[in-house]
């Protein structure tokens, strides 16, 4: 019996938290009863003793049970579940007998909705799985003579190992794969006394280099508005004119099911059907064609846009949310959960490893990969937000509360890094559904629900607290209180990508949008133009980070388009196949994955 922290063949993660403490939690929580749904919202531990990831679940619940391994080994196995209401993390430990060093792994549950995982102490060889009415029982430990399953697994080579007849995964740890561009700037920043200064230099001297303009297309004008596709949002408004003549994108990668629009050219703010993927729109557009009455719109939020980034091309894909389900997963670095350096004196403790107490994720594994059986019905990936080092303020009221106000984030129902109030989030519910709004204390009643949450800084459009419609943030032209990054005399031009929820006809879109050169002002113009409920910042500064990738399939073909063309040097290529970044190999910052609904996977 091997623990995951011995893998040979793959990195294994820093872990900070000694093993004894881990495996103390872990006994601590096998006696932990099943929690009543709370009335209000969870209290906040208040404690300052480091922690493991395990002592941050609120919901745990465990199980206890002797087990005999190969070799004649014997222990105490504890299993617990880190969130039943989720039911899709697990760590297993076993205390062994003789004071050997105690074992974990990370299990996942591809089945949440039907399959329990539980010890027996009539099974002393491993799990059992209770699908129904079937009681299946599943041989982890091995034998006398034979290694068991996880042992196997652990020593294999794959990253997902599949146990009890793919009823269940062991989560290995890997080594993600990093860019030119992020080794360097993490060399600077890590290596480099002053280091941080020279990378905002660097951007500030590069912030216009994926900037991109329209070219003319071949139709002539028209005063009549384009046909929208079938099932699409609302068409941007527009100013009526200035509009009129189709444009061709260079810089677009996706296909569309339009021989018109890819002959002749674009309607700009018009929706057009992605090829091959049903429920999948894009379009185009550049802020100088936005309405005017929403360019002259809440002046004291929004600066005025300077003709460099009003004439920058904006490019945008939307989801159904009917038809596709969205996951998060952290890469295998990042984010992570320790304290940024951008926190304030008065609001760090040094006395913890990370604002929540831990200091690594430890005995979990990020595995920055999507899960194989989740892959296949995976239609479109992108990149997350901020890494942990910028993922807090260092001026503004929300740099002086909640230990700087460190971006959350929740996966599998798991929290890994609390939420804050305050700040833009997208979750998803236990249910599926995709929500989209500012945190504040009160919504922590949802956190049982909650199957995967984002946070990155403060919203670029929220509703307004008298009306109820939607407005510009409060803090999207105040660069420091809104921790918008860029440069330190607020340069904040550059390359941007942002993700917005809109609604139309009861339908509603998950809009992922990339700004080839903006500030936050030009984002939340145009997602006010295309009638956004809710927007938020993801990225910046360049393709890495604001990378998006579509999957058309045709029988065992499958093709990978990319929202901007440039993306494509991200992935990889292996005899002349491309290998694409997030499914095909692991990579070291956290994203989010489209997936299509399968009537099995069909809302409850």
């Amino acid at each position: 019996m091997m623990s995951v922290r011995s893998t040979p063949a793959r990195s294994t993660p820093a872990r900070s938290t000694p093993a004894r403490l881990l495996a103390l939690s872990l006994l601590a929580a096998a006696s932990i009863r099943p929690a009543a749904s709370p009335a209000s919202p969870p209290a906040q531990d208040s404690t300052v003793l480091p922690k493991t990831v395990v002592d941050l679940q609120p919901f745990r619940q465990s199980v206890s049970a002797r087990i005999r391994a190969s070799a004649g080994r014997s222990g105490i196995a504890t299993l617990v579940n880190l969130n039943p209401a989720i039911n899709t993390w697990y760590v297993l430990s076993v205390n062994w007998s003789g004071g050997e060093p105690a074992s974990f792994w990370h299990l996942e549950n591809p089945r949440p909705r039907v399959a329990q995982i539980t010890l027996d102490e009539t099974y002393s060889a491993g799990l059992v799985i209770v699908d129904g009415a079937r009681r299946i029982p599943c041989d982890l430990f091995g034998s006398a003579t034979a290694p068991g399953a996880l042992e196997t697994g652990t020593r294999s080579q794959h990253i997902y190992y599949p146990l009890c007849d793919g009823r269940l995964w062991l989560r290995n740890p890997a080594k993600g794969a990093r860019t030119l561009l992020e080794s360097a700037t993490d060399f600077l920043r890590n290596q480099v006394w002053g280091g941080e200064k020279m990378i905002d230099l660097f951007h500030h001297v590069l912030s216009d280099r994926y900037r991109e303009t329209a070219e003319a297309g071949t139709a002539e004008r028209s005063a009549e508005a384009p046909a929208a596709a079938a099932g699409s949002p609302a068409p941007a408004l527009l100013d009526p004119a200035r509009t009129g003549r189709p444009v061709k994108p260079a810089g677009l990668g996706i296909a569309l099911e339009s021989h018109d629009a890819t002959t002749n050219g674009m309607n700009p703010g018009a929706w057009y059907a992605a090829a091959g993927n049903p429920g999948i729109y894009v379009s185009i557009v550049q802020p100088s064609l936005i309405a005017p009455a929403i360019l002259a719109s809440y002046p004291r939020l929004v600066s005025r846009l300077d003709n460099v980034e009003a004439t920058s091309l904006v490019y945008l894909i939307a989801f159904d949310a009917d038809r596709f389900d969205v996951g998060f997963a952290p890469g295998t670095e990042h984010p992570q959960v320790n304290w940024s350096d951008r926190v304030v004196a008065p609001m760090k403790d040094s006395r913890l490893p990370g604002p929540d107490g831990i200091g690594a994720i430890s005995p979990l594994i990020s595995t920055g990969l999507i899960r194989p059986d989740e892959a296949l019905r995976t239609v479109a990936t992108f990149t997350g937000g901020f890494k942990r080092n910028h993922g807090a303020f260092r001026s503004g009221a929300l740099a002086m509360k909640n230990s700087g106000s460190h971006y959350g984030f929740i996966v599998s129902g798991v929290v890994l890094s609390r939420l804050q109030p305050g700040l833009a989030t997208l979750f998803v519910t236990d249910d599926g559904s995709l929500e989209m709004k500012t945190w504040q204390d009160s919504d922590n009643t949802l956190l049982r629900r909650i199957r995967y949450a984002r946070q990155n800084g403060v919203p670029l459009l929220e509703p307004d607290a008298a009306s109820g419609a939607a407005a510009p943030g409060g803090l999207v032209n105040r660069w420091g209180a809104g921790n918008w990054s860029g440069s330190e005399d607020e340069k904040l031009r550059t390359i941007r990508a942002g993700l917005a929820l809109a609604r139309r006809d009861g339908k509603r879109f998950l809009i992922y949008a990339v700004f080839s050169d903006a500030t936050p002002s030009a984002m939340a113009r145009v997602f006010q133009a295309y009638r956004c409920d809710y927007a938020m910042l993801t990225d910046m500064n360049a393709l890495e980070h604001t990378y998006l990738a579509v999957y058309r399939r045709s029988g065992g073909v499958m093709t990978v388009d990319h929202l901007l063309t440039g993306m494509s040097v991200l992935d990889k290529s292996v005899s002349g196949e491309v290998v694409p970044r997030f499914l095909g190999y692991p990579d070291n910052r956290d994203f989010f994955y489209v997936m299509r609904r399968t009537d099995r996977e069909a809302r409850p």
